[in-house]
């Protein structure tokens, strides 16, 4: 295969060696093929280039989420991987690997490290304002830890942020534990295990919302980590991963015996 094009968000790129990325597949003339088809491909770093000016945002700044640009790089086949495999569940017996973890449903694992790491910013965000509330006394004169309005705030916000952790790793070991056995996890069960895993990074950073809105004035300033929580968990929550609307509807529709097609399906 012979690639062209422009990746974004492609995370952490400045220290990887090689690439996965998708792509999708055209005719001898690049025309997109009807329907679409689209391989994994694996590409050293000799064969694209990295747009240094292309990753200025205001959260996660960290990932170094850069554009990568990619102009005649040659990819022979061994390289290539077919994503309707891997999405389907069946790359394991293709690759002749038969470990619990090659099994493991990619709709699941995948997620997994994006939330995860969105609850943990959620976590530290609690911890932060906890600590900075602990002595701090409102304009009014009254300690914080008098007020039983954000005393309130404070315990709901811890009560969703562990609710959403417990959620999404109870997901992962039953999921685990199925697939250990043998048994196949099915497409409904992959959809509600999204619908966890979605809901689960909402509900974190609906509760860190909460939580900011009571922390003070002071919390606005760069040099408070509270400011960086915040901006980072409002911009791991605009990932694609997290968009709830086909996952919730798929996950609906297979429980009342429906057959979710097309969109719906998609990363399911």
């Amino acid at each position: 295969y012979i690639l062209n094009g422009r990746w974004s968000f492609s995370s952490g790129t400045d220290h990887c060696g090689w690439i996965m990325i998708g792509a999708a597949l055209g005719d001898r003339e690049g025309n997109a093929l009807t329907p679409p088809q689209v391989l994994h491909v694996l590409l050293p770093r000799s064969d694209y280039e990295i747009d240094p000016e292309s990753w200025n945002v205001v959260g996660l700044r960290g990932t170094g989420s850069k554009d990568l640009i990619i102009s005649g790089a040659f990819i022979p086949t061994y390289r290539t991987i077919d994503a309707d495999i891997v999405l389907g569940g069946n790359a394991w017996q293709h690759a002749g690997r038969t470990e619990t973890l090659y099994k493991f449903p990619f709709s699941c694992i995948f997620p997994l490290g994006i939330t995860s790491s969105l609850i943990g910013m959620a976590e530290g965000a609690l911890a932060c304002h906890i600590a900075a509330q602990k002595e701090r006394v409102a304009v009014t004169g009254i300690p914080i830890k008098e007020d039983p309005y954000v005393l309130y705030a404070i315990g709901e916000a811890a009560a969703e942020i562990a609710a959403s952790r417990t959620g999404l790793l109870e997901t992962v070991d039953r999921f685990w534990d199925k697939t250990e056995r043998g048994e196949e996890v099915s497409f409904e069960e992959r959809a509600i295990g999204r619908r966890t895993q979605t809901a689960a990074a909402w509900r974190a950073v609906r509760a860190v919302d909460e939580i900011f809105a009571r922390s003070g004035g002071g919390a606005m300033h760069l040099k408070t980590p509270m400011q960086r929580f915040w901006r980072d968990a409002h911009v791991g929550l605009s990932h694609a991963i997290h968009v709830p609307g086909s996952i919730f509807h798929a996950s609906a529709l297979t429980q009342l015996g429906g057959e979710p097609q097309g969109v719906h399906r998609s990363m399911i």
